[in-house]
């Protein structure tokens, strides 16, 4: 019986069936040269356990992502992440306390594109099961005090609304309060449509703010991720004590396609991206982000002494 079972596997590698019981039940075929697997016999991986790098296309396991700070262990490209990610990464032993996570959405306009506004909001509400593009934490960075407000690109493509602007002004008022310094974590494609001049408004309303930040000299250090865009680069992205980003980040107003069809030339080479802007004087430093913790440390005592 186990020599038939022997020849029955050498005749399975060799790309003949065999004719065991065991070899019969197998998932795994070989027909002459090629591979051939029944639907029904296939067995995929379960969703979620595999990561592909968009950039190098290098493929691991999403603990091996984690693992790594969401940072491509081959090319170093720093995957995209959401505000309960970048917590995790920051702020000592991931113990925080959300602020005012009761503000939410409302359609003040009854605006409807595609679909109506509140469709659309109790939809992304349900799928991302966040409280909306921005949310507010305060805890330790190195034992030091820190306000984070950081961006959900998945909410919405993390577009600048009237409860952004309002949480970021409840945060600076937070801050101003407490004498606790403050972060923005950008990541946003522009201001919110569907809110139309609700939206616009909170441009000068934030701006408004930080310069109350600033005249109480606490500070503010805004973090520019992939991507910043629209409103939030002509607003308070670009209005830090310290303006600092992420490697490889698209920081901008308006998108590359649409600037090179504006003024028909074409783009210096990585025209738009944080090592260019760094270049040109638009950031102060990139920091990558193995080293985002610690360098935030380091920013606050300097800030301390």
């Amino acid at each position: 019986m186990s020599q038939q079972k022997e020849e029955d596997f050498e005749l399975n590698l060799t790309g003949e069936e065999g004719e065991s019981e065991e070899t019969k039940s197998s998932w795994f075929k070989r027909i002459k040269k090629g591979i051939l697997t029944s639907t029904k016999d296939k067995k995929d991986a379960p969703e979620g356990l595999w990561s592909k790098c968009p950039n190098c296309k290098y493929t691991c396991t999403v603990s091996e992502l984690r693992e790594n700070k969401f940072v491509c262990p081959k090319c170093e490209f720093h995957h995209r992440i959401g505000s309960e990610e970048y917590f995790e990464i920051i702020f000592d032993e991931n113990q925080y306390t959300e602020l005012f996570a009761n503000i939410r959405s409302k359609d003040m306009l009854g605006f409807t594109d595609l679909k109506p506004y509140n469709k659309r909001l109790e939809e992304t509400y349900s799928k991302t099961e966040i409280h909306d593009s921005i949310t507010v934490a305060h805890g330790k960075v190195h034992e030091n005090d820190l306000v984070i407000a950081c961006m959900d690109f998945e909410f919405i493509g993390g577009s600048l609304g009237s409860v952004m602007g309002e949480k970021i002004s409840r945060a600076c008022d937070y801050c101003m309060e407490h004498r606790i310094p403050f972060m923005i974590i950008n990541k946003s494609g522009g201001a919110r449509m569907m809110e139309s001049a609700f939206s616009l408004m909170q441009l000068a309303k934030t701006s408004g703010k930080l310069s109350q930040l600033s005249d109480k000299q606490i500070p503010y250090i805004s973090l520019c991720t992939d991507p910043t865009f629209g409103g939030t680069t002509a607003s308070f992205a670009m209005l830090g004590d310290i303006i600092c980003g992420e490697p490889g980040a698209l920081i901008g107003f308006a998108g590359p396609r649409v600037i090179k069809e504006t003024i028909k030339k074409d783009l210096p080479e990585g025209f738009q991206r944080s090592e260019f802007l760094l270049e040109h004087g638009f950031l102060d430093f990139i920091i990558p982000r193995k080293e985002l913790k610690e360098k935030l440390g380091n920013l606050l005592l300097l800030f301390k002494s």
